[in-house]
C-alpha cells in the first residue's frame, strides 16, 4: 500500500503540473488563444510593417494606423471599427487588410479568428439574398462569441449583391449588446475597386495642378468617395444602411501606383526569394507594365498586381 505521504506529495505535484499546463500563457504558445481583454496592439511594429510593406499609400497608411491604434487604445469603444477600403486593383488593400489581421492575432489570414469572405465566392447568387443575410448574421454572432476581438474581412465589395451586407447593420452600431452578445472590439474591413475611378481621376487632377502627390489629404478624398459608393449600384453598398447610419468610420482610398513605386514592388518580392536586387531587372520589370494616360504614362493600370509573374519570367537572371 502507498503510504500516506507518498499519495500525498504525487496529488500534489499532479495538481501543481496540471495548473502549469492548464496556465494561459503556457497553453496559448501552443493553441492560438483570442487575445486577452485589454491587450494592445504593438504600434512600433504596425508602423514597421506599414512603412515596409506597403507602397505609395501615405493617405492609406497615415488613417488606418492612427484609426486602429485609437481603436486599440480605447478600453471601452462605443462600436466596431469599421474601415471601408477603396481603390484600383494592385493598389495594396488586401496587402494593409492582410498587415493589420496579422497585427490582431499573429495567425494572420490563417487565424480561426480572422474571417475572409468573397463576394463571388460566398454569396454569388442573385436569387438567394435573405439566405446569405441569415447565415452572415449566425456567422458572426458565432465567431464574435467565441472571440471578440475577431476580424472580419468582406472582398469584392464591388461584386456584392445590394443588400446582403446590411445584414452585418446591427453587430456595426452604436450597441452595448446585441443578443446579450458586444461586438465593440471586433473589426470589420471592406475592399472594394469601386470608387477607384473617382480616386485616380482626384490625383490626375493633383498632377495636372502640379502638386505633390503626399499633399492630397483624406478630406480631398473619402466625401467623393462616400456619395460615390452609395449612389453605385454596382458597389455592394448602393443605398446601404450602412452608410445611411455613418457606421463606416473611415472611407480610406488607395492612389493608383507611379512607376517608382512598382520598383518598390520589384525590389521587394526580389528580397523576399533571397535576390541580391538588380536594378537593371527592376527597370525591365517596371517597363513592361501598362501606364496610364496612355500617353503621359503616369500610374500603373494594375498597380502592383502582376509584379510577381512578370518577374518569374527573369528567373534565370
Amino acid at each position: 500500500a502507498l503510504e500516506p505521504l507518498s499519495v500525498g506529495l504525487a496529488i500534489g505535484v499532479a495538481s501543481a503540473l496540471t495548473g502549469y499546463l492548464s496556465h494561459p500563457r503556457f497553453y496559448c504558445s501552443y493553441v492560438e488563444c483570442c487575445p486577452r481583454a485589454g491587450q494592445r496592439l504593438n504600434a512600433t511594429a504596425l508602423k514597421a510593417q506599414l512603412d515596409n510593406r506597403l507602397f505609395g499609400q501615405h493617405l492609406a497608411k497615415d488613417v488606418v494606423l492612427k484609426a486602429v491604434l485609437g481603436f486599440s487604445n480605447n478600453p471601452s469603444p462605443k462600436k466596431p471599427l469599421m474601415l471601408s477600403l477603396h481603390g484600383w486593383a494592385g493598389t495594396g488593400k488586401n496587402f494593409l487588410s492582410q498587415i493589420l489581421a496579422e497585427q490582431v492575432h499573429p495567425a494572420g489570414l490563417r487565424s480561426k479568428f480572422v474571417h475572409l469572405f468573397l463576394a463571388t465566392l460566398h454569396f454569388p447568387h442573385h436569387d438567394q439574398v435573405k439566405l446569405y443575410k441569415e447565415q452572415l448574421q449566425n456567422w458572426i454572432r458565432g465567431n464574435v462569441s467565441a472571440c471578440p476581438s475577431s476580424v472580419f474581412i468582406f472582398d469584392e465589395m464591388d461584386k456584392m449583391h445590394p443588400g446582403v451586407i446590411d445584414a452585418i447593420k446591427p453587430f456595426l452600431d452604436y450597441y452595448e449588446e446585441v443578443d446579450g452578445v458586444s461586438y465593440r472590439k471586433a473589426i470589420f474591413i471592406f475592399l472594394s475597386n469601386a470608387g477607384g475611378d473617382l480616386i485616380n481621376k482626384a490625383a490626375l487632377d493633383f498632377w495636372a495642378s502640379g502638386k505633390r502627390r503626399e499633399d492630397i489629404q483624406l478630406k480631398d478624398l473619402e466625401p467623393l468617395l462616400s456619395l460615390g459608393v452609395f449612389n453605385n449600384k454596382n458597389s455592394g453598398l448602393w443605398h446601404s444602411s450602412i452608410i445611411d447610419r455613418n457606421l463606416i468610420d473611415y472611407f480610406v482610398p488607395f492612389l493608383p501606383l507611379e512607376q517608382r513605386h512598382v520598383k518598390m514592388c520589384v525590389r521587394a518580392e526580389m528580397a523576399a526569394r533571397g535576390y541580391a536586387v538588380d536594378e537593371k531587372i527592376v527597370q525591365e520589370v517596371a517597363d513592361e507594365m501598362t501606364y496610364f494616360p496612355k500617353e503621359q504614362r503616369i500610374y500603373s493600370d494594375k498597380g502592383c498586381k502582376t509584379v510577381q509573374a512578370k518577374l518569374d519570367i527573369h528567373e534565370d537572371f
